[in-house]
């Protein structure tokens, strides 16, 4: 048996059907994720995504086509995830926080053909959602829909059903349709199914109003995921809690994909609390977490925390809050010595998780095997010299094939690499410093905001005239929203949860303001060519919540 973390040699197991017989095979009965009180083996995650392959290829489901998993951080993510790979669709994740305007574009715009979903969230009632937006569902029979509003859609399949409604059937009935197709069907379609294939679609924010398809080949997760687990230092013996999504690439690569490479037990929950995430980390005897610097804090803060026993907690990151509740002695592990982003399906340049702590601190590594980085001239694209900053650009074995329904042109320069209007450095080492966004963009506890999707939200509401989205930095959640708006009249009171509320009607609860800020029109500066000056509007939206002592998620400014 290969060494734990060790990629199969041949690099045409690079996909994520083979990549879930590879694990199963090495790591049989071992528990891969935990769910509740439900454990599901190595092999019993095979067994039930080929169960759901069948059912996709007994609906239709041809290679190519585009199989929507609408579901939270639960084990029918990961076995209809695999399950659509293996028939050779490609899988596009929705996000849990999407608005119904969201959902129904990355529906449409990822020409999904097949949807799986659960019915509801906590308060989130999906389904009623979802029949209440489109009555064509509701009236419509199993694989009868057809609907101008969501063109390609024609099956919805939803877990925890007993009974149908309209076209939507209960994901049970799908299993037992997939029950009578043959294996030898089945291996055929998995044998077809090519490193070099689209494989993922991941929706995340872009300098546009609208989230941006992110077009992956299978490859992409299969490779990050081995290297994920080497990096950080995972083994069998390893038990992962994660609070991190499924649907963005550091769930899939980071959480899942590494910690089955490495033969160790993923904990799961669908929703993130502090104190339940705690009782977990406890009870199931966790050695590594992965969450979001503010969740980290937030189970750090908790009343319960004191009085737990977290010592089995070894992986986690120094500077993190929990480190102190371990506690953590030394600086011995650490994932933050690395870049990367969705385009490049997670990591582009890493350090070791036990490299030098200065070294991790200092630098962003070295890039990774297959990858290139250049720093270039922002303006004019031309390479700059070793230890001259720029702009970072990439290219390599996990970069995109390109946003989907974009023009490649549109995405990759000349020389084909990705522009990612990210500035930093390379030393003479060959590392990476990373320094920061060029563009506006807003990175929030872990996800890309567009300040113009804000923007496009509110152009309907009354009482406004300009209303303008910036970033201002925040201990934890790296960045704060703040929401810059100048009333229609100085006669006119804006009213910051009016405007929080419509919002939320449109956009992703992660994406709503932390502070609505009233201005006058002259207290906003335009460049020459009328586009909004964000570095004075940032500082004046500093001094106000300094001076009015705000406190954003936790942080008094």
């Amino acid at each position: 048996m290969p060494a734990p973390s060790d990629p199969p040699s041949d690099p045409a197991r690079n996909t994520w059907p083979r990549f879930l017989e590879d694990v199963a095979a090495r790591y049989g009965e071992r528990v891969a994720l935990r769910f509740g009180e439900e454990s599901w083996s190595y092999e019993r995650l095979l067994g039930e995504a080929r169960a759901a392959a069948k059912g996709f290829i007994a609906a239709g489901v041809v290679k190519g086509a585009r199989v929507g998993v609408w579901m939270a951080t639960r084990p029918e993510w990961v076995t209809a995830s695999f399950g659509a790979a293996m028939a050779g669709a490609v899988v596009v994740p929705i996000n849990t926080f999407a608005s119904a305007d969201e959902r129904d574009y990355i529906l449409r715009h990822g020409d999904v053909s097949t949807l799986v979903m659960q019915p509801d969230l906590r308060s989130h009632a999906f389904l009623d959602d979802l029949l209440r937006d489109h009555e064509a569902i509701g009236a419509a029979g199993p694989g009868r829909l057809r609907t101008p509003a969501l063109p390609q859609l024609r099956r919805v399949y939803c877990i925890g059903l007993d009974e149908g409604r309209g076209a939507v059937e209960p994901w049970g009935r799908s299993l037992e349709r997939g029950a009578a197709e043959e294996d030898r069907l089945l291996d055929a379609c998995i044998a077809e199914v090519e490193p070099s294939d689209e494989g993922l679609i991941i929706y995340t924010s872009g300098t546009t109003a609208r989230p941006k398809g992110v077009l992956h080949r299978q490859r992409a997760a299969v490779i990050q995921s081995w290297r994920f687990a080497a990096l950080m230092d995972l083994s069998p013996e390893d038990r992962v809690y994660s609070a991190q999504p499924f649907f963005w690439t550091a769930g899939i690569a980071m959480s899942l994909g590494a910690t089955l490479a490495a033969g160790a037990t993923l904990h799961v929950q669908e929703t993130f609390d502090p104190e339940e995430a705690l009782a977990c980390i406890e009870r199931e005897r966790v050695t590594t977490v992965h969450a979001w610097p503010h969740q980290e804090k937030s189970m750090a803060e908790h009343p319960s925390a004191a009085g737990r026993d977290l010592r089995c907690v070894r992986k986690v990151e120094y500077g993190s809050p929990l480190a102190k509740v371990v506690p953590l002695e030394k600086d011995e592990w650490g994932i933050y010595g690395s870049y990367g982003l969705s385009e490049t399906f997670t990591l582009a340049t890493a350090l070791p998780a036990r490299a030098a702590p200065e070294l991790r601190h200092d630098t962003n590594g070295p890039a990774l095997p297959g990858n290139t980085v250049r720093v270039v001239d922002p303006e004019s694209g031309a390479p700059m010299p070793q230890g001259e900053k720029g702009e970072v650009a990439v290219k390599g074995l996990t970069l995109m094939t390109g946003y989907y329904k974009v023009a490649p042109e549109n995405v990759f320069d000349a020389d084909g690499f990705f522009r990612t209007q990210d500035g930093g450095w390379i030393d003479e080492q060959g590392n990476l410093h990373w320094k920061g966004r060029l563009s506006n963009l807003i990175k929030t506890g872990g996800a890309n905001v567009s300040p113009l999707e804000i923007e496009a939200a509110l152009t309907d509401l009354e009482g406004l005239k300009t209303a303008h989205a910036i970033g201002v930095p925040h201990p934890t959640l790296g960045e704060a929203i703040v929401l810059c708006v100048v009333p229609t009249s100085d006669q006119v009171v804006p009213d910051p949860e009016a405007i929080c509320e419509h919002l939320r009607a449109r956009i992703a609860s992660y994406k709503v303001p932390r502070f609505v800020m009233a201005l006058r029109q002259d207290e906003v500066s335009y460049t020459g060519t009328q586009k909004v000056q964000t570095d004075p509007l940032r500082e004046k939206a500093l001094a106000r919540l300094a001076a009015d002592h705000i406190t954003l998620a936790g942080h008094t400014y």
